[in-house]
């Protein structure tokens, strides 16, 4: 069990530190790691899919700023470790449940970026035929369901998602992303007592960025320790440095290998930070500028480039490729959304009433 460690404060939060176990599963150890995790090729498929969720957000920016893009929007940018280096690990059959801060779970799911930003546009192309927004997201050929817009809110779905498959014998796992906010909702609680009395394939993943909106971790939650807090559920829990993305892989696959084992629900508090505000209406005075600069410090994304760099594994022209592939991209995403039809007037009641035919049938 590990020790709770000092509340942070505002003025000086903790950078992540090694991850560690509150409660070790019987035979896990980092030797079991699979060797490939540090072959040149994975690492650079691990680095283009961060700079693409990067890049497709900070082009939502300036598409928002152009009022091409309306709503609500709240970027990631900063943790795409977390969204890249869990969905690394998971299997087309295993599902994901994710938040209203989504665009990187969706895009490292293997949602299309063209299929993300006509539903950012509202367009019919969209993942949720334009219905959904950014904070929406949706496709359930890939089992990617939502995108859901209140906090904690996904939590239910997820343990009815996974209490499915159990009950038809499928070797799935289903994991729930949400953020250290979602600890005060009782809506977490009551899923992770069901999913440990009932055993559920359930992996539980909290992006614990520090802050739920605008209000600090140690302002709303007596104890910070949140894997600490998972584990007095009876299920195996622990920490992991969110801003490294190996970090990250290897101990979701760990966490992934036991839950399809039928070891029950596990829990991973994914320590990372957002560098940009909660959203797009947020002026963000509720941290210190010196707090986001020492946490840009240890960006994921230059993390694993200068890694790279000291292994030999990236030539001085590959970043620049890697960079014009994720333009090129992002580029074909916005013109094909663009391009795309708005849903006619007449469809506006699709899907939210049904005709007396449709009713019978």
């Amino acid at each position: 069990m590990s020790v709770a460690r000092p509340t942070r404060t505002r003025k000086d939060p903790a950078l992540p530190k090694s991850g560690r176990r509150t409660r070790a599963a019987k035979g896990d150890t980092d030797a079991g790691t699979p060797a490939r995790h540090g072959a040149a090729g994975h690492r650079t498929d691990l680095l283009e899919s961060m700079l693409r969720i990067r890049r497709f957000e900070e082009r939502c920016v300036e598409l928002y700023s152009a009022a091409r893009i309306r709503g609500f929007v709240h970027l990631c940018i900063g943790e795409e470790a977390v969204a890249v280096g869990v969905n690394a690990t998971l299997t087309p059959e295993d599902a994901v449940v994710s938040t209203y801060r989504e665009h990187g779970h969706a895009l490292a799911r293997g949602i299309p970026a063209e299929a993300v930003m006509a539903e950012m546009y509202g367009r019919t192309t969209g993942c949720s035929g334009g219905r959904g927004g950014s904070m929406h997201l949706f496709d359930a050929s890939r089992r990617f369901y939502g995108g859901n817009a209140i906090v904690a809110g996904g939590l239910p779905l997820a343990a009815g998602l996974a209490l499915a498959d159990r009950m038809r014998g499928q070797e799935h796992v289903t994991c729930c992303f949400f953020g250290d906010g979602a600890f005060a909702e009782g809506e977490f609680h009551e899923t992770a007592n069901l999913a440990a009395l009932w055993n559920l394939p359930l992996l539980f993943l909290c992006e614990n960025n520090l802050y739920a909106m605008g209000t600090a971790l140690e302002r709303h939650e007596a104890q910070t320790d949140l894997a600490m807090r998972a584990a007095s559920y009876g299920m195996v829990a622990w920490a992991v440095d969110g801003m490294d993305v190996e970090a990250v892989e290897r101990a979701s696959r760990r966490a992934v290998e036991g839950v399809r084992a039928g070891a029950g629900p596990h829990f991973l508090e994914l320590r990372t930070y957002r560098f940009r505000a909660h959203s797009m209406y947020d002026p963000d005075r509720y941290r210190h500028k010196a707090e986001v600069e020492r946490w840009k410090e240890r960006d994921p994304i230059a993390l694993l480039t200068d890694r790279m760099r000291e292994n030999g594994e990236l030539d001085d022209g590959e970043p620049a490729r890697i960079e014009q592939r994720v333009a090129d991209g992002i580029d074909h995403a916005v013109e094909a959304a663009e391009r795309a039809p708005e849903e006619p007037v007449g469809h506006l009641l699709h899907h939210v009433t049904s005709s007396p035919a449709e009713a019978v049938s």
